[in-house]
């Protein structure tokens, strides 16, 4: 029997280079409806891109509730950073509406990638932004889009409009208050806390002092945040807690930007009273604005006092300006962090304007503090911990100064003892 030889050397390995593919949904609202097609976007994308054998699965990039106007898509800008750090080949969307329906987006989008050599597939339309063709074809289609999208937007603001010269809200997620149904609804425990906001005002406390005593409670706003001035200041001016209403406040400038501006006359405003089941009463609520209207007043009576220190000094611990304070018996300079949240949020010392005098008047070997000296030559003062100034001069020196705390007993002038003296006089 002969031998038989068989050759059994390997073929040559066939090298497959897949085409890495991701694809972008988006979705301009989050009702349920939207969700379940952004949901639906999502898994026949991933079933198209895993069923050709070419290509290599990425993974989908989808926005919901955005607008296709903007640009400031999370994973619209995501997937651009994806592109740029080499990580996508090519991009499959269903349509050039989805992508974007701002012109300028669209294009600027599609030509960064094209300068990357990563094609776009617009589905619907059979768009390859790589192909000879597919540049013009988008502009065309761009502008479509952008024209669609005017249109859509007008249409919302004639309803809404409509709505308002009848003399309904077009929408209510303010604290205590939802729309349901089209009407405004009362949530009974969110309410309860709109009273103690307004309680507390009435009982004498300021608009910081309030944020402070929610946020030391750990409460939080509407929306999951911490409370700033400016939340207690639109919650104690609303008229919607008296019952009423005021429509068309604002206006959207325009579909692209969707910035809002307030409503000086430029569109017609309607007021209804009684609209709804009111949180606070009218009379309380009318209290509120005159002690509103009149802190307003008082504080901007005070002068502004004007300091070579003003805007130069700055915390060490939390990076705030320090700012100017007046007490009965001195004067001092604070970090505003301090000053209007407490320890809790910055542990950061005062400093007696006395002390900040002499260390500067040192610092510059001075006998007496001037402020044109201090002006011409200080950059700025970072307040540090245990006592320490660090002044940086104009001319690039860094120079640290230690100082110290005042004893009691010594930091009380003569006038401090007699003011002590007849406050005492006057309680008793």
């Amino acid at each position: 029997m002969g031998k038989k030889i068989i050759d059994i050397t390997p073929a040559p390995a066939v090298s497959v280079n897949k085409k890495r593919v991701a694809a972008y949904a988006r979705v301009s609202c989050d009702k349920d409806a939207m969700l379940h097609s952004l949901a639906a976007q999502i898994d026949y994308y991933q079933s198209f891109i895993c069923n050709n054998a070419d290509w290599e699965f990425t993974g989908v990039y989808a926005d919901k509730a955005k607008t296709g106007t903007k640009d400031t898509r999370e994973q619209f800008q995501l997937m651009l950073a994806d592109c740029r750090a080499g990580k996508i080949d090519m991009v499959v969307t269903k349509s050039v509406s989805r992508f974007a329906r701002n012109t300028v987006t669209l294009l600027s989008a599609v030509r960064m990638l094209k300068s990357l050599d990563i094609d776009v597939f617009f589905e619907e339309q059979g768009i390859y932004t790589l192909s000879a063709e597919g540049e013009v074809m988008l502009t065309l289609l761009g502008s479509f889009a952008q024209a669609e999208s005017l249109s859509c937007s007008d249409n919302v603001k004639w309803r809404i409009r409509k709505g308002f010269e009848e003399g309904k809200a077009s929408t209510c997620t303010m604290l205590g208050y939802r729309l349901v149904n089209g009407e405004i609804a009362v949530l009974p425990d969110e309410a309860d806390l709109v009273r103690r906001i307004y309680g507390l005002y009435i009982d004498g406390c300021g608009l910081q002092k309030i944020c402070n005593i929610l946020n030391g409670e750990d409460t939080m706003t509407r929306f999951g945040c911490e409370w700033h001035t400016n939340t207690i200041r639109g919650i104690l001016t609303n008229e919607k807690y008296m019952g009423d209403l005021r429509l068309q406040k604002t206006l959207v400038t325009d579909h692209l930007t969707k910035r809002k501006v307030p409503n000086i006359g430029q569109l017609p405003q309607f007021y209804v009273e009684s609209d709804h089941e009111a949180i606070i009463e009218k009379e309380a609520f009318e209290a509120v604005q005159c002690e509103l209207r009149r802190r307003r007043t008082s504080t901007s009576d005070k002068p502004v006092t004007r300091s070579a220190f003003t805007g130069k000094i700055r915390c060490g611990i939390c990076g705030k300006n320090y700012r100017r304070k007046t007490t009965p018996y001195n004067v001092v300079w604070c970090c505003s962090t301090y000053n209007t949240k407490g320890k809790k949020y910055c542990t950061s010392k005062s400093i007696p304007e006395a002390t900040l005098k002499a260390s500067a008047s040192e610092v510059l070997g001075l006998t007496a503090f001037e402020d044109e000296a201090f002006t011409a030559n200080i950059e700025h003062i970072d307040a540090l911990e245990d006592n320490l100034l660090r002044f940086v001069l104009r001319k690039g020196d860094v120079i640290t100064y230690q100082w110290q705390d005042r004893s009691r007993s010594k930091s009380w002038t003569d006038e401090m003892r007699e003011a002590a003296r007849q406050n005492a006089l006057r309680r008793s």
